[in-house]
């Protein structure tokens, strides 16, 4: 194993996520494209009835964690240099966890979406802390609350660089999101194109904050498994009294 620093590198951190990006773009961006395409078209003919409009929502939640399992799956691939990924591989590695992962994204959801609405302090501090619950339960194959620990305790002593690789990855994929979305509405308005390009806008920007959190967990393994066996302070975002 290579020798790691003690602490999280923003810039190395997101240096491996986009040359994962680049070399495995083959295998992230087609599933992205059919999986958040079927979620677009089932939102589309759903959005106008008010009885179905929560199937679009589910389709779309459902999408989205199966997507972030798969890019976990195909990380730890990349990782273990296995190269040769299938798409059944990686369905068949996010399986078993759904329902974990499922349970998980509604609570951080709830959780740090709450705390931003409310004091932003909190939701800052839970987003940082519950950065890789999802690798956590795809890898280690740990419960919703499980998940939820194991991802703090990787976290601590590395708050603010864990914090500052999820807002970059998240301002780049957001970048990305409203330039296409844009596009698309400057070329030329209807239902169709909308669709279509907000489909390609998720498809662009939706692997990297999957792989920003599963390179940040693998990162936080590695220097854990290097720390000393005494606690490391938190040194992460502060919490209200």
């Amino acid at each position: 194993m290579r020798r790691m620093n003690a602490k999280v590198s923003v810039g190395e951190t997101l240096r491996e996520t986009f040359a994962i990006y680049r070399d495995r773009a083959g295998v992230l961006l087609p599933i992205a494209f059919w999986l958040f395409l079927v979620a677009g078209i089932v939102e589309a003919l759903t959005r106008e009835v008010l009885a179905l409009f929560w199937i679009g929502t589910v389709v779309s939640l459902t999408v989205g964690i199966l997507y972030q399992g798969m890019v976990v799956g195909l990380v730890r691939d990349v990782r273990e240099g296995r190269r040769d990924s299938s798409v059944g591989d990686l369905v068949r590695s996010v399986m078993p966890v759904f329902w974990p992962l499922l349970g998980a994204s509604f609570l951080t959801a709830l959780g740090i979406g709450g705390g931003l609405l409310l004091l932003v302090v909190p939701g800052v501090y839970l987003l940082t802390v519950w950065a890789v619950v999802a690798p956590a339960i795809v890898v280690e194959r740990r419960g919703v609350t499980e998940a939820l620990g194991r991802s703090r305790q990787l976290v601590r002593g590395n708050g603010w660089p864990v914090l500052g690789a999820v807002m970059v990855g998240f301002l780049i994929a957001l970048v990305a999101t409203l330039g296409l979305t844009a596009l698309g509405t400057a070329i030329v308005e209807g239902e169709i194109v909308e669709v279509v390009f907000t489909v390609l806008a998720q498809t662009a920007a939706a692997p990297v904050a999957a792989l920003v959190a599963s390179v940040l967990y693998f990162r936080l393994v590695e220097i854990q498994r290097q720390r000393p066996a005494e606690p490391a302070p938190d040194d992460l975002p502060p919490r209200l009294p």
